[in-house]
């Protein structure tokens, strides 16, 4: 059987009432700090990335998988997307991703990173054919992406400030345009954060497009408690819509993204079922 990258639910509104994804939690430890994010992992009352109710080994991952599809036989998409970043775990990741794409030849596989270490993997995630690659890319001014994040620690050093946002932003780009050179379907995802890149999301959208990017996702800013962010308000709905409608002149919009958790299993827009938790 074949790889029908048309089943993504992610990537393709027409699917995503008819296939279910599962994210896969093996990758617990993250490479930057955003002052928007808190990771919990054992929490089943948030439904937001960077949480989950378990941490699993490669291993326990297929294992889990394999339980899973028993349950929601319509799964057609293997992702990976935390509850860190999958490329500060890169053994677990791709060890993961080399025992689905081992076991489930016709599988779509697919991971969600913030760009700062995916480069040297991007080979081999095209030979496993990994279909979809998201990357979360904020902002394209670093003087923006300083506000955003905390630090970004690369090859065992940790950057702060304008420094980090450079290097982050340096990162993200070279792996955007690599991914495409190898052709995989690239998405970016950009959060609105009112009074920080509100205004600059639409230039964002104007340069991955120029880099190739397939699919962008402009998604509204989660406001989370214990952050630095934690009082800025979300933005209004009028808004996301207008700079979805925008950005939309430069690239294809995805609009129905439920912000999901480290561990989401079924159709997008579902709570995990009980049978899943256990």
């Amino acid at each position: 059987m074949s790889i029908n990258i048309k089943n993504h639910p992610c990537f393709n509104d027409s699917s995503r009432h008819k296939f279910g994804r599962i994210h896969l939690p093996v990758a617990p430890k993250c490479n930057i700090q955003c002052n928007y994010c808190s990771r919990k992992f054992d929490c089943m009352n948030e439904n937001r990335p960077g949480v989950t109710s378990k941490l699993l080994s490669p291993g326990q991952a297929l294992y889990y998988l394999d339980q899973a599809l028993t349950l929601s036989p319509n799964i057609a998409v293997v992702g990976i997307a935390g509850p860190g970043d999958p490329f500060a775990n890169p053994d677990e990741t791709m060890e993961t991703l080399r025992l689905v794409r081992e076991k489930y030849p016709e599988m779509l596989l697919c991971v969600a990173t913030n760009g700062l270490d995916v480069l040297p993997y991007i080979d081999e995630l095209a030979e496993l054919q990994v279909s979809h690659v998201t990357l979360t890319i904020n902002a394209v001014d670093p003087k923006i992406g300083a506000e955003i994040y905390a630090w970004v620690r690369y090859q065992k050093r940790m950057y702060r400030d304008l420094e980090a946002a450079q290097l982050l932003l340096e990162n993200q780009l070279a792996a955007l345009q690599k991914l495409k050179r190898l052709g995989v379907t690239a998405k970016v995802n950009s959060i609105i954060i009112p009074g920080i890149n509100d205004t600059h999301v639409i230039e964002v959208a104007r340069q991955v497009a120029a880099l190739g990017a397939d699919i962008l996702n402009c998604l509204p800013y989660y406001n989370t408690s214990e952050t630095v962010f934690e009082n800025i308000a979300e933005p209004e709905p009028a808004l996301v819509k207008e700079i979805q409608e925008e950005s939309g002149k430069l690239l294809p919009q995805m609009k129905h993204c439920a912000r999901c958790r480290a561990d989401a299993v079924g159709i997008i827009g579902d709570l995990n079922s009980p049978e899943m938790a256990e």
